[in-house]
């Protein structure tokens, strides 16, 4: 029997216009009612989450924002893993000469050198005013404050993206996290933090066994929990690799995907 069920968001949980659709909220609703947990994973920070998840999954549920790298949960902070300075100003320098925007996301704050329309996209999804400063300057605040980031979320153009993740991987590959949530977003994150290293914290701190959870996501960042999981969900507008990953594939997000999902498990 599953005891819980861990959703991505974008590209999942969320119709492509960011809301969860009324059919999704109702069987996520009569499985909270009948003690399965339901928890949001995502690439976003918490305060890009819990706008849209509050109404529909109460506060009793934990949080995994930043692609697990910081977890919340009943106004407490259950964990915040992070990328050390030293790793996080290589990032900086080494993706210079590329055209991508960079953006660095430590706990509740987020921060960029640039103000491009990029920036201005990802503001829209956040009531939490992006600080615009030289990185130099975030840089000395972090020393300052024995802080660094939990993400940097590199963003530009596919063929671009592409580029920048195989020279990441190439020398930050055995220390960083460095995987796309969608084809023009890289997620660079430290070794120990992932969607499914998120889960496993959680799955120790409730009691469950990983043959009791089901995990749904539709993206490269989405792969080692549907893996994990003891029931792996792919949405049907995830790529192949992710398809074929996964024990079961549902419908698209746009087509209630992880509302059918749910249904076919749990009714």
């Amino acid at each position: 029997m599953y005891k819980a069920v861990f959703t991505d968001m974008d590209g999942t949980l969320l119709q492509n216009d960011h809301t969860i659709s009324n059919v999704t909220q109702s069987i996520i609703q009569q499985l909270l009612k009948k003690g399965i947990m339901v928890v949001p994973v995502s690439a976003r920070p918490l305060h890009a989450i819990l706008p849209i998840t509050s109404p529909v999954i109460d506060k009793s549920m934990p949080v995994v924002s930043l692609n697990g790298s910081y977890i919340f949960h009943m106004d407490e902070v259950l964990r915040d893993v992070r990328i050390p300075i030293a790793d996080a100003t290589e990032v900086h320098d080494e993706i210079q000469p590329y055209l991508v925007t960079p953006m660095y996301y430590n706990q509740m704050l987020w921060y960029s050198n640039m103000n491009d329309e990029i920036i201005r996209k990802e503001q829209l999804i956040t009531d939490v005013k992006i600080i615009i400063q030289p990185f130099e300057l975030t840089r000395e605040q972090w020393i300052e404050t024995d802080n660094s980031p939990n993400k940097i979320m590199i963003a530009g153009e596919r063929e671009v993206v592409s580029e920048v993740q195989a020279k990441l991987r190439s020398l930050y590959g055995e220390k960083l996290n460095i995987a796309t949530s969608q084809p023009r977003y890289l997620e660079v994150m430290n070794r120990e933090a992932s969607k499914k290293t998120g889960i496993q914290f959680l799955l120790d701190r409730f009691g469950l066994k990983r043959e009791e959870v089901i995990a749904i996501g539709d993206n490269f960042n989405d792969k080692d929990m549907i893996e994990y999981a003891g029931m792996g969900i792919a949405m049907g507008n995830a790529p192949d690799e992710i398809k074929q990953v996964a024990d079961y594939v549902t419908d698209t997000n746009t087509n209630d995907g992880v509302a059918k999902a749910l249904q076919h498990f749990f009714f």
